[in-house]
């Protein structure tokens, strides 16, 4: 039974490569097309600008299909293209000064992509011509094989042996190709070390403004409820308390009932405080860390949140406040929008960065674009240098998945 299971798993290893090379054939080919048409938009470009929107559209069909074989090579490469502007002119400028563009085309030209699938299939039609050659020599009489031709029954045979090689090749090499092929992905796709570095400045200067903005939102929020809520209480209650005060010895059940009111507003004042202080650091993440403060958020919601909480160590406050908003934001946004009937909720210390899982069983349909809850935690998230990936099909199940960097 073990034999038969590593036979199969080397017939599905070796359909999967050929798939692969395959598709990798399609994508060399579309990439020749797309570097000739890109050479020839060039070419026209150069004589009254004709050829520059064709230009364009070439070099960002490349990109794509580039992208796609990012994606398709082992290790993730991750795209290195800049945000592209607005306007035909400052596209063509930023074309060409992007490094990863002519990388790109010299990565389009290359006859590895295609020329590796047709060996491959070369080898398996060699090798299964020359398993068959005493059939097909009984058949046809005479058949040219290779670097001879098969004219009597020992040749024919000789012919089987050499199939039988090439049949071996053929099962080897499409292993060989796809790593071949993937080692040429990484050479010429893979960004640049200044390429790596100018975006991560681009990213670290999106990022601190939106920090900063949200800063600056979030003060004056505080600054909006202390002015609408616990300061208008304050005041009232200063006044009931004058009030009471003139009161006293006149009308002692007016003073009374006035301090009453003051009492009363006084507590309205510190629950509204205290409200205020819980949505800037809750005390009780302060004592407890995330985990406590998440099952406190857990027994509380109207909707049943189950916990998977693999954190056994306490970080740095900013960061244990950005995990928890982050959560309380997405079960927040599952309660109102979703019609959930249950939430999960995964937080796994991975030693450099925080994974982070909320999962809801609703409707679906969530989308980052629409709306300021995912948006918000897209811009906690920058912050750190963290990111999101929502996953909200129609019908759902919603999966906003987040990492955050806390290494020590």
């Amino acid at each position: 039974m073990g034999r038969y299971a590593i036979l199969i798993a080397m017939v599905r290893r070796w359909r999967d490569d050929m798939r692969h090379l395959l598709v990798s054939g399609a994508i060399g080919a579309a990439g020749l097309g797309l570097f000739l048409l890109t050479v020839a938009a060039a070419a026209f470009g150069l004589v009254g600008g004709l050829g520059l929107p064709v230009f364009v559209w070439a070099v960002e069909s490349t990109r794509r299909l580039a992208d796609v074989q990012r994606r398709r090579t082992g290790g993730g490469i991750p795209s290195p293209y800049p945000p592209m502007p607005d306007g035909l002119l400052a596209k063509v400028l930023t074309i060409a000064g992007t490094p990863a563009t002519w990388r790109d085309l010299l990565w389009a030209v290359s006859p590895l992509q295609y020329v590796l699938p047709l060996v491959a299939v070369g080898l398996c039609l060699a090798g299964a011509e020359g398993v068959l050659m005493p059939l097909l020599w009984l058949t046809y009489g005479r058949v040219d094989y290779e670097w001879f031709v098969v004219t009597d029954l020992p040749s024919a045979f000789g012919a089987v042996v050499i199939g039988v090689v090439m049949a071996a090749l053929a099962c080897l090499a499409p292993w060989a190709f796809v790593r071949l092929e993937a080692a040429q992905a990484r050479w010429l796709l893979t960004p640049t070390t200044a390429t790596r570095l100018n975006a991560r400045i681009a990213r670290l200067t999106e990022t601190r403004t939106q920090a900063v903005d949200a800063s600056a939102a979030e003060l004056r929020r505080i600054e909006r409820d202390l002015h609408d809520g616990a300061q208008a209480r304050l005041v009232a209650l200063a006044m009931n308390l004058g009030m009471a005060e003139d009161l006293f010895d006149a009308d002692p059940a007016t003073a009374k009932a006035l301090l009453a009111d003051a009492r009363a507003g006084a507590h309205t004042a510190m629950t509204e405080l205290r409200d205020l202080v819980r949505g800037i650091h809750p005390p009780l993440l302060a004592d407890r860390g995330v985990a406590g403060a998440l099952h406190a958020i857990a027994l509380s919601s109207p909707v049943p949140v189950e916990l998977d909480l693999r954190l056994d160590r306490r970080l740095a406050a900013p960061v244990e406040s950005a995990a928890y908003f982050t959560v309380v934001e997405a079960i927040t946004n599952a309660v109102k929008h979703s019609q959930a009937g249950r939430i999960t909720v995964t937080v796994e210390d991975l030693g450099d960065h925080l994974a982070l899982r909320v999962a809801d069983d609703g409707h679906g349909g969530a989308d980052p674009t629409r709306g300021t809850g995912l948006r918000g935690i897209e811009r906690r998230l920058a912050a750190f240098d963290g990111s999101m990936r929502v996953t909200s099909p129609i019908g759902g199940p919603t999966i906003v998945e987040a990492e955050l960097p806390c290494a020590s």
